[in-house]
């Protein structure tokens, strides 16, 4: 009985710790709020900063289900500045952006030549 009960409570323990995984973390750094957020499969999702007044600040890094690199970039106060940098199987898009609209976008992908000095 001892056994069955002692299984039932490490299942249990698991399964509650599992869960957790998926909710948000938020940490207070000086006057901005970190935030992480998770897949379901407990890898992290994305990761940046927030103002006091929910507006998205610094920079914020996306990634995939298995934890590569999908996008990151920069915000002032709720809007998209500067480069982004967003990757694909095969491409890397380097896309500028001025008070949230895109200025210039340049894409490079995995077959591009390099030039090189003999």
């Amino acid at each position: 009985m001892k056994k069955i009960f002692l299984a039932l409570a490490l299942l249990f323990t698991a399964f509650v710790s599992a869960q957790d995984t998926n909710n948000p973390i938020i940490e207070k750094k000086g006057n901005l709020l970190e935030a992480t957020f998770f897949h379901d499969n407990g890898q992290v999702a994305q990761t940046g900063f927030f103002t006091k007044n929910n507006k998205l600040q610094g920079v914020w890094t996306k990634y995939d289900i298995v934890g590569k690199k999908l996008a990151v970039g920069k915000y002032n106060k709720g809007v998209k500045v500067g480069k982004w940098f967003f990757w694909s199987d095969n491409n890397l898009s380097e896309v500028d952006y001025s008070n949230n609209a895109i200025v210039t976008v340049n894409t490079w992908n995995n077959k591009s030549t390099i030039a090189t000095r003999d």
